[in-house]
């Protein structure tokens, strides 16, 4: 089972790159981020025509998250239980037994803005619910565009992305802790230890062609899972295409 996660930066303009990418890649569940579309105007018709069900939650320019699946999507969560958010960040669903929570993480604005003091507040809101979920659902994914880079190995230059900057901070990154410290475990890193793996790389400054990337983008498994989850990467390839999303995939096979 192949499960991916990919932040497509409006599915409106990148419908066609997803359409390529799932009949290349062939992944059996996909979390989608910002596809900044309005529930009515999904394209779920021609997604079930590539061979996926979708669930999903949207609204008009910002934010948007969805789930694709080959097969039954079940026991569907939107948002965050007893948070209230307007922003459309979060959903869940259940697939062939498997618990996939897809997160678009609030990206912070700066350390010690408002919109900081949000982020952190909204992933402590989601460090709880993801408590609460892997309690009745051992094999858990959890994964998505967590706007986090979590250490030095995923970012182009650590002295420039040091604590005093937003997606790299010590609180940031300390939530993300928090997170995987209810049992669960970084993909990527199960298979590679190696710094330069990056799942984002600016539009400006030539970042893609120059690798100045960071690995914000993750997919984490729970302690009932980790001995399958025999591999996992980046794919780069969507990132070459014309009008790319500034974002790449990331991906855990399960054996």
């Amino acid at each position: 089972m192949k499960i991916a996660s990919w932040n497509v930066n409006s599915l409106n303009v990148r419908l066609p790159h997803l359409e390529q990418w799932l009949g290349q890649f062939g992944p059996d569940i996909v979390g989608l981020q910002e596809t900044k579309l309005e529930d009515h105007r999904f394209p779920d018709v021609a997604l079930l025509a590539a061979g996926y069900r979708s669930v999903f939650a949207g609204q008009k320019t910002y934010n948007g998250v969805a789930l694709l699946a080959r097969s039954a999507i079940e026991d569907v969560q939107i948002g965050i239980p007893g948070f209230e958010d307007v922003q459309k960040r979060v959903i869940a669903g259940t697939v062939d037994g498997i618990r996939v929570i897809n997160l678009y993480v609030v990206n912070g604005q700066d350390v010690g803005s408002e919109k900081y003091g949000y982020k952190l507040r909204w992933l402590e809101a989601a460090r709880e619910w993801i408590k609460a979920e892997l309690a009745l659902h051992p094999q858990l994914v959890v994964l998505g565009d967590f706007n986090i880079a979590p250490d030095a190995r995923d970012v182009h230059d650590p002295a420039l992305w040091d604590d005093t900057h937003i997606l790299t901070s010590a609180a940031e990154r300390e939530a993300l802790q928090a997170i995987l410290d209810l049992g669960l475990h970084d993909a990527l890193r199960l298979h590679h230890d190696q710094a330069g793996i990056f799942s984002w790389w600016d539009y400006r400054m030539a970042g893609f062609r120059r690798n100045l990337g960071l690995r914000i983008d993750l997919t984490l498994v729970s302690d009932a899972l980790k001995a399958r989850a025999t591999a996992a990467g980046i794919d780069r390839q969507p990132r070459t295409l014309e009008r790319p999303s500034d974002h790449a995939p990331a991906w855990t096979q399960l054996d």
